[in-house]
């Protein structure tokens, strides 16, 4: 089973400290878990031809990622963010992107193979934060795969992973989202970015109900604390609640919950299952400093 995640990676800085080389990106934490855990992943984006960039790469690879779909822009380095924790691990960032290589990824010369090689595998993830870095082109041709691959009868799976900052506008904003879920197999949005997105008096029912109702054919709405709701086929939706758990830093929960979910689902297991696969591995997540574990 082969996935292929589109999206950016970035150098992390984390106040509380910590060696060795910090990276991060939700899709790429996503990634990351799903490698870990076996499951073929292949990372598309792109970065550098400096030496940070050449470090990232392998440390990727080390990971389990297949990078070959990795771009080398010849003028361009990785972003970076650094994370800010509250006394409840409640997290906030600041970043420097603008002159991320992942941006221009739809402009590297592989960028062609790589779709079509997207355009045959068993799932493709990618998410609003991917949408929004890589420009019109980018999301026109992104898109265009997506809903060739579902009226194909294969799997896409879009979170709306919402970054104001990252937007002209909210319209813009929702109308790209909007296009993303109806060319979605599998939902996997937030109710914070949702309601952001489209207004705060929405409940997680009425999302998946959105969600569901746009032609997305299995939504998963993630309510951190409070669990998560299921909307699949016909069935009414189904609540899961949430452990409780210690919070030392929340970065990355939901992007670990997407991988423990991905990768079960993908490899057979049931909806209740891989959600149970996926609030294990947010519960472990959250327990440590930073998106990834070293």
């Amino acid at each position: 089973m082969k996935t292929f995640i589109f999206g950016e990676a970035m150098l992390e800085y984390h106040g509380h400290g910590g060696s060795g080389l910090r990276f991060g990106g939700d899709t790429l934490n996503t990634a990351v878990h799903m490698a870990r855990r076996g499951y073929d992943v292949a990372f598309v984006t792109a970065v550098g031809v400096d030496p940070i960039s050449d470090a990232l790469v392998a440390a990727w690879q080390a990971e389990g990622i297949d990078t070959t779909h990795v771009h080398r822009h010849p003028d361009r380095s990785p972003g970076i963010y650094a994370i800010h924790l509250d006394d409840h691990g409640e997290r906030s960032f600041l970043y420097w992107r603008d002159r991320s290589a992942a941006r221009e990824m739809f402009d590297m010369p592989g960028m062609a193979e790589s779709l079509g090689r997207a355009g045959k595998c068993d799932l493709v993830y990618f998410s609003l934060i991917t949408l929004a870095i890589i420009g019109d082109r980018g999301r026109e041709q992104l898109l265009n795969l997506a809903h060739e691959r579902k009226a194909a009868g294969l799997n896409v799976a879009y979170d709306s992973n919402f970054r104001p900052a990252l937007w002209p506008n909210l319209t813009l904003a929702r109308e790209v989202s909007a296009s993303a879920a109806r060319s979605a197999t599998i939902g996997l949005p937030t109710d914070v970015d949702e309601r952001q997105l489209h207004g705060a008096g929405q409940s997680e029912i009425e999302i998946a109900d959105r969600w569901h109702e746009a032609g997305c054919e299995e939504v998963v709405v993630k309510a951190g604390e409070r669990g998560c709701i299921l909307k699949s086929g016909t069935q009414p939706c189904r609540y899961y609640p949430a452990s409780c758990v210690k919070v030392v830093d929340s970065s990355g929960a939901g992007d670990a919950f997407n991988a423990g979910f991905l990768a079960s689902r993908m490899s057979g297991t049931s909806a209740s299952d891989a959600i149970a696969a996926g609030q294990a591995l947010a519960a472990e997540t959250i327990g440590h400093h930073g998106a990834i574990r070293l």
